[in-house]
């Protein structure tokens, strides 16, 4: 039987991706399936899990000729394993409601803030979502038949800020059928917090993915040849190397004090909350700035916004994240969100979470999210012709590459002060702990209070914040291990580039190299370099 060449496949395969979940076509620019929200019912999925099964067994049979093809093909062949492992084994549509609402209130929030659509299209586009929104909810509680306890409390988190994003939209486009359908989607997420309420009573305490799916993750998302206890050894490693090293950093800034008494001494020097996102975006310019007169890496032609974080996504984002424009929008805006404490909370409060934004951090932080780290890196994995590589990743790459940025633009000089210096030490232990909660909570019986308890214990962080954290944890299995994991992937794959480049080395030309490949796993860069394993 004649089978289709692979880039007829990709395009096969991403004609699906989007239908399947237009929320994530309408951020990547694609403006097809705007007015919709996807379906995860049973009985919707399987239409589409079979589809997607015939391009596995396609990609499988199909041959090609280039190696960047191959490459490519690999790299989405074990996507969609990835996806149907997801669907079928892991089931998050039957588990989680705080999936359910991220695809929803996202729905929403990338129409508000994209400006690559006119006027009309947007107001067409969020009277769409919005009709068909209680619909999408009564899908949500037919599926949800094995509610997870953790998942419901961040969806209840979630669902607070979900409907003041809809009086948001309701307000601003004043139409007829918007301020309709604004007062109907309203009325039926209050009545879905009454469901997550009502699951509370019974849901399951079994949030752990299980060491065989989720060394299915490291070897089939990320590409890795370790399975759960070795990346365990290692984050414990790396913790330990890390704490001596502070330790001996605490004591040329305070002698006699332990370094987590030197971190807390030093975070009470922080901007105050009216002035946070300014020196976010002052810092961004800066990193910016260094990486274009060193030459470090070539700087896109995409801005890139400072903005709080909206209501909906505080609950996940306690401190900040990045979001990139859409692989095929023409507006290259990105969205760096800085999440600042709440006003109605009380002082001493938001002395805590301003805490953890200290003006010796802010720098690092900006860093990691922009320049050179994933502003820099994703923009110029969409400028790829190749489908997948504009829209394939996995975090190891994509968190591993913002992480070895931290470590390499230290080794150029960006840091400007001691202090600085051991903030990024400071980050780069939180990664490490990130393995171990990881691979704790996921295969080891780490319950969620253990974790929350080990990241105050062990960094200092804010009870709130720790609980933040661990919630995504709990939901994005083999996710938190990659930040440290891909820095260690990364930082080998530059001395094996280096030790084949011989005097040729160029610090520029390995990371133009790399950033060839996008987010694609590590092996697979490796494998296009030349500079395969033994």
């Amino acid at each position: 039987m004649a089978v289709a060449p692979f880039r007829e496949i990709e395009r096969s395969y991403f004609d699906l991706r989007w239908h399947l979940d237009p929320v994530a076509a309408t951020q990547a620019g694609v403006k097809t399936y705007d007015d919709r929200y996807g379906r995860f019912s049973p009985i919707a999925l399987a239409p589409h899990l079979v589809a997607l099964k015939s391009m596995a067994t396609a990609l499988e049979e199909t041959t090609t000729d280039q190696l960047e093809d191959e490459i490519d093909r690999t790299a989405l062949l074990n996507e969609i394993r990835v996806v149907l492992r997801r669907f079928e084994r892991e089931r998050p549509q039957a588990k989680n409601p705080a999936f359910w609402l991220a695809h929803l209130l996202g729905g929403l929030h990338f129409l508000l803030g994209r400006r690559d659509r006119t006027a009309e299209e947007k107001a067409a586009a969020l009277a769409g979502r919005l009709e068909d929104l209680p619909r999408f909810l009564d899908d949500a509680r037919s599926a949800l038949v094995e509610p997870i306890r953790v998942f419901v409390e961040t969806a209840l988190r979630i669902n607070q800020g979900g409907a003041a994003l809809i009086r948001e939209v309701g307000a601003t486009h004043q139409s007829e059928r918007i301020t309709v359908a604004a007062d109907a989607a309203g009325a039926a997420l209050a009545t879905f917090t009454h469901d997550l309420e009502r699951w509370l009573d019974g849901a399951s305490d079994g949030f752990a993915l299980g060491e065989e799916d989720f060394n299915f993750h490291l070897h089939y998302e990320h590409a890795l040849r370790d399975t759960a206890p070795e990346l365990w050894r290692y984050g414990l490693h790396l913790k330990e190397e890390l704490e001596a090293d502070l330790t001996a950093r605490a004591a040329r800034l305070d002698r006699g004090k332990t370094w987590q008494d030197v971190a807390d001494r030093l975070r009470a020097d922080h901007p105050p909350a009216a002035e946070l996102v300014g020196a976010y975006a002052a810092e961004m310019a800066r990193a910016r700035d260094f990486v274009a007169a060193r030459g470090l890496a070539p700087i896109p032609d995409a801005p890139l916004d400072v903005v709080p974080t909206p209501a909906f996504m505080r609950p996940v984002i306690p401190f900040a994240a990045y979001d990139s424009p859409g692989a095929y929008s023409s507006d290259r805006t990105g969205w760096f969100y800085v999440t600042l404490p709440d006003p109605a909370l009380p002082d001493r409060a938001q002395e805590r979470i301003l805490r953890d934004h200290c003006r010796y951090e802010i720098g690092v932080t900006a860093l990691h999210e922009g320049f050179p780290g994933h502003h820099l890196q994703l923009v110029h994995a969409q400028q790829h012709p190749s489908d997948t590589r504009k829209n394939v990743w996995t975090p190891l790459t994509v968190e591993g590459w913002a992480l070895y940025c931290e470590d390499m633009m230290g080794e150029e000089g960006f840091y400007r002060s001691e202090e600085e210096r051991f903030f990024q030490r400071v980050h780069l232990l939180w990664r490490a702990v990130r393995v171990l909660l990881d691979v704790g909570l996921h295969t080891r019986g780490m319950t969620f209070q253990q974790a929350v308890e080990y990241m105050v214990t062990h960094l200092r962080v804010d009870h709130a914040n720790a609980e933040a954290e661990v919630r995504r944890y709990c939901a994005e299995a083999a996710y938190p291990l990659c930040y440290a994991v891909g820095r260690r992937e990364i930082l080998e794959l530059r001395k094996d580039f280096q030790a084949a480049r011989g005097d040729r080395f160029r610090l520029r030309a390995f990371h133009d190299a790399l950033l060839r490949y996008g987010g694609l796993p590590v092996t697979l860069i490796r494998w296009g370099l030349g500079l395969n394993a033994a």
